[in-house]
């Protein structure tokens, strides 16, 4: 009986526990940076927990509350709190703002040569050093430090300025560490309070620096990788691989999880990281455009910038919806994804002899079915997700030995492929919905399967409805160059306008970020599924956050090349080089018409052109202040991002007339507003004695005119400004279309190669 009764107890015990714990809300808690009461302290944490004395008072120990203190990011902490003890910090003295932490998502052997390094040239991989001496941080899941990518083989040593640590934990020692992977340090913290345990089927998290998920090794090898010979994924896109930046050092800091990535998890590594010294913060992850002053990512980065840093951020995979552009802080480089020319041909042969074109990355020697007719099944009716192919929902005696074809959506492709395995399939036939069009992801899948475009997904239903028993064949063609347009937008890349700030155009740029090889842990299969027991060094994957870190490791290549620029200046020379038309020399794609501004920024990233780009717009950090002050934010709005104590009315007095030096412009025309005068200014960083003359290709129904027409620098470092007028030949409110584009170039007399190129675009509000 008195057992029963301890264990009771300890049940209850453990549900009050649960209660309270599931209770408390992790907030991240911005403080005044110059608080009068922090002098009283003999430490910033010691300042920090004072706060939470004087709120808590049950039974629990403050510090237990106390996830992070701040200091660099952002002078504040990030704590558990309940709904009473949040009144009650708000109240205190020296407190700016309080944010609920929130969860934000995840958003090669080819794509160097693709943009144009390469290692035989005395191009823009050798005036860099392939990066030399430049220090990438890259925040994501982690890293596999095994993985060939990080040898530190030929790497120079570890630059003085470094001060981070390889922080010990599960599978994961200092030892791990070496003159490639610099440092690695992992953030649980507002993970581990605000998420319940995996599942059993998930694979295994390591509590240290490891990579238990892939992301992390493959964004963080993308920007800095060593060179691998001989690299493949089971055969197929078989090369070199090496990142953008084969030189650079790389540091790891492991925020995201098994649960996503925490906002406060995100600004503590932010917060270490600029301590610890990096030049280049990569970020592929972020959530929906959210006001700056409630973005963590926004306000961690313009500490960054003030630090000289360069934060590069995705753009997001919420494409092709209008304004879904995320981490759209005018001090961040954002990134859109676009296509490479190489295919990974997987053509599907029907019953009727017809032909479908598809894509895959199955390697298709390997297995008894591949090449072989099947009968085709696609299980549709009921609820329970079978034509998605849902796991449990395909019936085994409709799929026995058969290919199924899976609509694709809401369910991970490869994990498509693995229900209809375990069902009983023998192969898979993906199919794209109107939402996916032709968009072209593809997969190391577990067992033979074909990704079809829309178009084609409609021909196959099509033949199957009218033939009693379809059948089809997979034929694997390998891996082919060449012999396809690129770069297009990918279908998947967020898109602009700019939600919160309309005025800087988002996304900046683009990057290859479709169908991406780069290093893989080797705890997973290349499809990242846990049954997959494959094992690889590399495999394919998608999205912004493959693009991201393409952008990274340029900017990393400009920086060792010009080590004293601002991060401005860097964003500058890549978005003023950056190529408006694909290989064949025709305009950039987005689907089936040619890409706007809102999709592919400026356009795709030519790093060879941005290491030397004549000429480049830079911006001083008070400059971003003004800027905030013209978009109507106001004095609390502007301190929690900046830290600055400002008069709006005195600044925008002062600067009249004032629009951020930024090297695309966004115009916009607000209700009966005609005429728009921007002002902008350059500085010479390529040769003394310049003359650069202007060319204007003016918005459709905009009238544009530039004072002067001429810039004569006479020495490097030199810089001068312009202006420009626009003027709508439109009456706001009666445009059919809203939007409009051209672009502003400065070319030199003499030197062809120095094109300064700035995209316009054009808004009629409503």
């Amino acid at each position: 009986m008195e057992a029963k009764a301890q264990l009771l107890f300890s049940v209850l015990f453990l549900f009050l526990v649960f209660v309270h714990a599931q209770s408390l809300q992790t907030y991240i808690i911005q403080l005044h940076p110059h608080g009068v009461t922090a002098s009283s302290f003999s430490s910033k944490v010691q300042w920090h927990l004072s706060f939470l004395e004087r709120i808590i008072f049950s039974e629990d120990d403050p510090s237990s509350r106390l996830l992070y203190s701040y200091h660099s990011a952002m002078e504040g902490f990030a704590a558990q709190l309940s709904e009473t003890e949040l009144e009650s910090l708000r109240k205190l003295g020296e407190v700016i703002a309080v944010r609920p932490d929130t969860r934000l998502q995840l958003h090669t052997t080819y794509s160097y040569k693709f943009l144009g390094l390469s290692p035989a040239s005395r191009g823009g991989w050798f005036q860099s050093g392939f990066g030399h001496g430049t220090i990438v941080g890259v925040l994501d899941t982690g890293v596999w430090p095994e993985s060939p990518s990080f040898s530190d083989h030929g790497m120079p040593p570890v630059p003085k300025k470094w001060r981070g640590v390889c922080q010990e934990g599960q599978d994961f020692n200092s030892s791990n560490c070496n003159r490639k992977l610099i440092g690695a340090r992992f953030f649980s913290k507002g993970h581990r309070v605000a998420s319940i345990s995996p599942s059993s089927d998930t694979v295994v998290e390591y509590v240290s620096p490891r990579d238990s998920h892939g992301h992390g090794t493959h964004t963080s090898s993308t920007a800095g990788g060593a060179s691998v010979p001989m690299a493949s994924v089971l055969g197929n896109g078989a090369g070199v691989a090496q990142g953008m930046a084969p030189r650079a050092h790389i540091a790891i800091y492991k925020v995201c999880w098994f649960s996503g990535c925490y906002s406060s998890d995100i600004l503590a590594a932010m917060d270490v990281a600029i301590r610890d010294g990096v030049d280049i913060l990569s970020l592929s992850l972020g959530g929906f455009p959210i006001p700056l002053f409630d973005d963590s990512i926004a306000i961690g980065s313009f500490r960054a910038m003030e630090h000289g840093i360069s934060v590069i951020c995705a753009a997001g995979n919420n494409g092709p919806i209008q304004s879904s552009v995320a981490n759209e802080a005018p001090w961040i480089t954002t990134v859109g994804a676009s296509t490479l020319d190489r295919r990974f041909p997987a053509i599907v042969r029907m019953g009727n002899g017809k032909r479908l074109y598809g894509e895959s990355m199955y390697p298709g020697k390997h297995n008894p079915y591949a090449g072989k007719e099947l009968e085709l099944a696609y299980v549709t009716g009921g609820d329970s997700g079978s034509e998605f192919c849902f796991k449990g929902s395909l019936p085994r005696a409709k799929v026995l030995g058969k290919m199924v074809v899976c609509d694709r959506g809401v369910n991970g492709r490869a994990e498509k492929g693995e229900a209809v395995k375990e069902a009983g399939g023998a192969a898979m036939i993906l199919a794209n919905t109107d939402i996916n069009l032709e968009e072209d992801s593809v997969d190391v899948h577990v067992l033979p399967a074909s990704l079809i475009g829309f178009a084609e997904s409609v021909q196959l239903k099509s033949y199957m409805n009218s033939s009693r028993t379809p059948t089809a064949r997979i034929e694997f063609g390998g891996t082919v160059i060449g012999k396809s347009r690129a770069p297009a937008v990918a279908q998947f890349s967020s898109r602009g306008p700019s939600l919160t700030n309309p005025t800087i155009l988002k996304p900046d740029i683009i990057a290859p970020g479709v169908n991406i090889i780069a290093a893989w842990p080797q705890n997973l299969g290349p499809s990242g599924l846990p049954e997959d027991s494959r094992r690889v060094n590399f495999t394919v994957m998608s999205g912004t956050s493959m693009a991201c870190p393409h952008i990274s490791g340029i900017a990393a290549l400009i920086h060792s090349a010009n080590p004293i620029w601002t991060p401005a200046a860097i964003k500058s020379a890549m978005i003023t080089t950056a190529d408006v038309t694909d290989h064949t020399g025709k305009p950039i794609m987005d689907s089936n018409k040619p890409a706007g501004v809102f999709a592919m920024g400026a356009g795709q990233v030519n790093p060879e052109k941005a290491i030397d780009p004549g000429l480049i717009y830079d911006i001083k950090p008070d400059e971003y202040i003004t800027h905030l002050c013209t978009l109507g934010y106001t004095r609390s709005e502007i301190f929690a991002i900046t830290h600055r104590n400002v008069s709006c009315h005195e600044l925008v007095q002062k600067n009249k007339g004032f629009s951020l030096n930024y090297p695309s412009i966004s115009v916009i025309f607000r209700h009966g507003m005609m005429s728009r005068m921007i002002k902008r200014r350059l500085t010479n960083v390529g040769i003394p004695n310049s003359i650069y003359s202007v060319q204007v290709v003016a918005p459709e129904g905009v009238k544009v005119r530039v004072k002067p027409h001429h810039l004569i620098f006479k020495h490097i470092n030199q810089s001068l400004s312009y202006r420009v007028w626009f003027i709508s030949r439109k009456r706001t409110g009666e445009e059919k279309t809203r939007f409009a584009q051209g672009h502003l170039t400065w070319v030199h007399s003499h030197h062809t190669s120095y094109k300064v190129r700035s995209p316009i675009s054009v808004t009629w509000a409503k």
